[in-house]
């Protein structure tokens, strides 16, 4: 294993370090935790002229270069990439906590069209991803079907030269800053539950889809629940074969997916945790037996470097062509888990003071940035596949042991 760039690849790293330092917004440069929602798509819908003039630069910036899609066929819009190049870029991109446009259009629509779409789909949407215009959430999971996906109930009947929808959706990340939805519909409630399935795209503004906001432990709405009531979605916007839309909403191009960005903004958590308690603003708050929690820490710093090899591993095997099955489960499942410790880790650093919420008060230590960060990390060991479903698939793929 050769962890050091090549002479091509330090040139790129030196060509994306120093674009991001010039090009970067300044709002982006200083990101501390707060009680409002934030993150590119939400700021280019926000009602402050400033936060949406930041995304649009942004964007922007990014599109000029390709890198709005870096992992995109350049016949599409895209930078068109290597593997390695695409790690790199990731890389840099976590180090500057620079955020990514496009979200979800960039990393699952998009490649979902790319493959499966019509010429004319590809057109209408395509562009408008690249450019920021057009945001996209997920309708998948639903109150019934979660783990278990192909289970939706989420009827699409069809009437003429429309779908008639009724259903619900739930988990539906980003959808009040979305603009258009993709999602999985049963077009043949007879068929086997992986064959019924269609895949459409829909303006989130039609008539008969209700967004309705739900509010996490942590008094955020980072995810929605949907309701469709008599959704007419023209046929032309099925995407793929009418009852295979398993198949293509599970499409995603051969770009990299390594995790390579957690890795590198847990290691920032622990070099800030580390500076802030050696400062006096610090010191004051760190509990009396802080030598205890200072092995725990140290702990955590290798379980960083224990995911960032994970990480080079799956970009490893992509470039060589290969498809990480197991190994992608065992990065899911090491990294989400770690950030569950490393949070705790971070509010055990601080006593009695980690049970102060207020990121605004001066009686919490780093804005209570670790005591709100474990709050929000409970999830990460339920969404993109629970830890259960990561264990079963190391399991039998990974260590070849018989399923119960």
């Amino acid at each position: 294993m050769d962890w050091s760039d090549s002479t091509d690849q330090a040139a790129f790293r030196a060509e994306v370090r120093g674009f991001i330092q010039s090009r970067l917004p300044e709002p982006y440069r200083a990101v501390g935790d707060s009680d409002e929602a934030s993150g590119w798509q939400v700021d280019r819908k926000s009602k402050d002229p400033a936060r949406r003039e930041t995304a649009i630069a942004w964007a922007n910036a990014l599109a000029e270069k390709g890198w709005v899609a870096p992992h995109w066929p350049k016949e599409y819009g895209g930078a068109g990439l290597s593997v390695l190049e695409q790690f790199i870029f990731n890389q840099e991109m976590a180090t500057a906590e620079a955020p990514s446009v496009g979200g979800m259009g960039v990393s699952l629509i998009g490649p979902t069209l790319i493959v499966h779409g019509t010429d004319e789909q590809k057109q209408e949407h395509l562009p408008k991803i690249l450019s920021g215009e057009v945001a996209w959430a997920q309708g998948y999971s639903e109150p019934g079907a979660g783990s278990d996906l192909a289970s939706l109930q989420t009827r699409a009947t069809r009437d003429g030269d429309d779908y008639v929808i009724n259903g619900q959706k739930i988990w539906t990340s980003g959808a009040q800053f979305a603009d258009w939805l993709f999602a999985l519909v049963r077009t043949d409630p007879e068929a086997p539950k992986h064959r019924g399935i269609s895949f459409v795209v829909m303006d989130i503004t039609t008539p008969g889809i209700t967004v309705r906001p739900l509010t996490d432990m942590g008094w955020q709405q980072p995810f929605n629940e949907t309701f469709f009531e008599d959704v007419h979605v023209p046929v032309r916007n099925r995407v793929g074969e009418e009852n295979r839309g398993w198949y293509v909403g599970m499409t995603l191009l051969d770009f990299e997916r390594s995790g390579i960005a957690g890795a590198t903004q847990y290691a920032r958590e622990i070099e800030t945790l580390v500076d802030y308690v050696h400062t006096e603003a610090g010191a004051r708050f760190v509990r009396p037996d802080f030598a205890t929690t200072r092995l725990a820490l140290a702990d955590r710093r290798v379980e960083t470097e224990v995911l960032f090899n994970f990480a080079f591993r799956i970009v490893s095997l992509q470039n060589r062509g290969m498809v990480p099955n197991y190994e992608a489960s065992a990065n899911k499942l090491f990294g989400s888990e770690l950030h569950q410790r490393l949070a705790l880790t971070g509010t055990r650093t601080f006593g009695l003071y980690a049970n102060i919420w207020d990121h605004a008060t001066p009686h919490a230590p780093l804005g209570a940035r670790f005591t709100r960060d474990y709050i929000r990390s409970v999830p990460h060991t339920i969404f993109s596949g629970s830890s259960e479903i990561q264990r079963n698939v190391i399991a039998t793929r990974g260590l070849g042991l018989p399923r119960g």
